[in-house]
């Protein structure tokens, strides 16, 4: 109904669809699912879907997320128009570590939080990741420029406390 709603509407829509569960689900029938969404969305290089890949309360260790996401990239229907993208949890503390190795590993985006705020032990980081990437010669795309500034509008906002041992 949404892609035929969007065909019909003048704009601009991007289409993601998530496995809840991912890192809980047999690769197979991920693949499966995932799959028949895209053929439903049929995509195209003038129109390409995300499709996100959670690691939920961190379930697989970095090493084996990154091995799924592997598995995904290069059986997935549609490659060339899907972008492949990530959503770790820091559950076990290796978000960033999970990130990482699932981008090497064929994925194309990655979601996170500022500071790694979120829900139960939090999500990625997004600024140690960006942070990380940098030092390594690849542009995140984020400005961190004035992170003193950042950090004090988040403290503030958040009423949370960044702890001092981290890198920023």
């Amino acid at each position: 109904l949404l892609k035929r709603l969007a065909d019909e509407t003048d704009g601009n829509f991007l289409f993601e669809y998530s496995p809840e569960s991912f890192t809980g689900t047999e690769i197979d029938y991920a693949l499966d699912v995932c799959n028949a969404v895209l053929d439903v969305w049929q995509p195209r290089p003038d129109w390409k879907v995300n499709i996100n890949l959670p690691v939920t309360v961190q379930l697989s260790m970095p090493h084996v997320y990154a091995s799924q996401i592997e598995y995904m990239s290069k059986h997935m229907k549609y490659r060339e128009n899907v972008v492949l993208s990530l959503h770790p949890h820091n559950d076990r503390g290796c978000g960033v570590a999970a990130g990482e190795l699932a981008l090497l590993a064929g994925a194309e985006r990655v979601e996170g939080t500022l500071f790694g705020n979120g829900e139960r032990t939090g999500n990625m980081d997004i600024v140690t990741m960006g942070l990380n990437m940098f030092t390594q010669g690849v542009d995140p795309k984020l400005d961190f420029s004035n992170l003193p500034k950042l950090r004090e509008i988040y403290e503030r906002c958040t009423n949370m406390k960044i702890d001092p041992r981290q890198p920023y």
